[in-house]
């Protein structure tokens, strides 16, 4: 079971560009429609639980399924098969001279294409699912525009709370399926892992010296930042005044062009750290970014599940969920259209393999193939 987990997650590690948004829709195709590990009603709290939690949202739901699947073991399993195709690039773009040519960037280009059309076909499919009535509609339409208008980390944590206290206050509209009520359950929290997180969050803020503090940040970090990797940029290029900014950039470049979490930004930002041992700074960086984003998911999955059997309750998740789908609207417009599609035939190319996948649903192996050799022909045909 942990080998099958393992392996699954890897190859989605593989090729998952994109994005956290692009991951959740590779999750839901994957794990839902195809291999149907889960329900979407699940999958519908795991996401609502990652986006009410600081850390990486796309790896959280990844951890919670393996979670799912074969308890904590299962979760180290889908985690370490996701992280570890980007994890190893990353480490080796970090210790390398960055000697790669134009035909790299090149394919870089065809992938964002590609995953203009994955989350696409995720927004769309999020909202069949999740936007399943007027109000739940509109709910996704004013999270987009918001977060179109303003896209801040402010705005999407104010969007979240805002849907969950209308799903609160107003359950009889029947935001969505509610179960019968578990008010008698308990609560299931873990407290071992809740109480781990805090207590290590707080030695964070001890000064035990230079090495010490040096990765400390990165803890930090993924204990209080919403929103990502877009997110946990800033805030570790002020908790890491020993790197320059060239390399800050540097990292975050190249956590957009490799497949995989967005938060190995720490991988990269590791190895600089300890040119010595580039390795061994990559692997602390990383754990230490991921694990209280993880340590919160053990915390919280059970009672959140058990939660939203309650009608109240249920109906927050609801609109949360409908709040999700509009985030994914807002990301597949910046910054990953904007970032992508920059001409006539690109709008075109991006129109109809969205309309392939839509009805013939082919193998995405196949649309992964197809715009990498998209990015090869701009780069040998640059009149395309």
């Amino acid at each position: 079971m942990l080998i099958a987990i393992f392996r699954q997650f890897f190859l989605l590690g593989c090729m998952s560009f994109g994005g956290p948004a692009a991951h959740l829709g590779y999750f839901k195709r994957h794990f839902v429609d195809t291999l149907n590990w889960l329900t979407s009603a699940r999958y519908a709290q795991l996401i609502s639980l990652s986006q009410a939690l600081p850390g990486p949202g796309s790896s959280q739901v990844s951890f919670a399924i393996g979670v799912e699947r074969a308890g904590v073991l299962g979760g180290i399993a889908a985690f370490v098969g996701f992280t570890l195709p980007s994890f190893l690039i990353m480490a080796l773009l970090a210790v390398s001279a960055h000697q790669f040519d134009a035909v790299y960037f090149a394919i870089i280009a065809g992938l964002k294409l590609f995953a203009v059309v994955i989350v696409a076909d995720a927004t769309l499919s999020m909202a069949k699912s999740f936007c399943t009535s007027a109000a739940l509609k509109l709910l996704a339409v004013m999270s987009t525009l918001a977060l179109v208008l303003f896209p801040m980390m402010g705005t999407q944590i104010a969007i979240l709370i805002t849907a969950a206290i209308i799903g609160a206050i107003w359950p009889l509209l029947k935001l969505g399926t509610v179960a019968k009520d578990a008010s008698s359950t308990k609560s299931n929290i873990n407290w071992i892992a809740l109480g781990l997180f805090a207590l290590l969050l707080g030695v964070s803020f001890i000064p035990l010296g230079h090495e010490f503090a040096l990765f400390t940040p990165f803890y930090q970090a993924g204990a209080m930042v919403f929103g990502g990797g877009h997110v946990v940029l800033p805030v570790l290029q002020a908790g890491v005044p020993a790197l320059s900014g060239d390399q800050f950039l540097s990292a975050y470049a190249s956590a957009q062009a490799v497949p995989g979490p967005m938060f190995t930004i720490a991988t990269y930002l590791g190895a600089q750290l300890t040119t010595e041992q580039p390795l061994v700074g990559a692997l602390v960086a990383t754990l230490l970014i991921f694990m209280p984003g993880f340590l919160l998911i053990l915390a919280f999955q059970k009672s959140w599940i058990n939660l939203a059997s309650k009608p109240r309750f249920a109906s927050s998740i609801a609109a949360l969920n409908a709040a999700v789908v509009g985030f994914l609207a807002a990301a597949l417009y910046s910054p990953i259209w904007t970032s992508a599609v920059h001409n006539f035939w690109q709008v075109a190319l991006v129109i109809i393999t969205f309309a392939w996948l839509r009805f013939k649903k082919p193998p995405i192996w196949w649309l992964l193939a197809l715009f990498i050799a998209v990015g090869l022909l701009q780069h040998y045909l640059p009149s395309l």
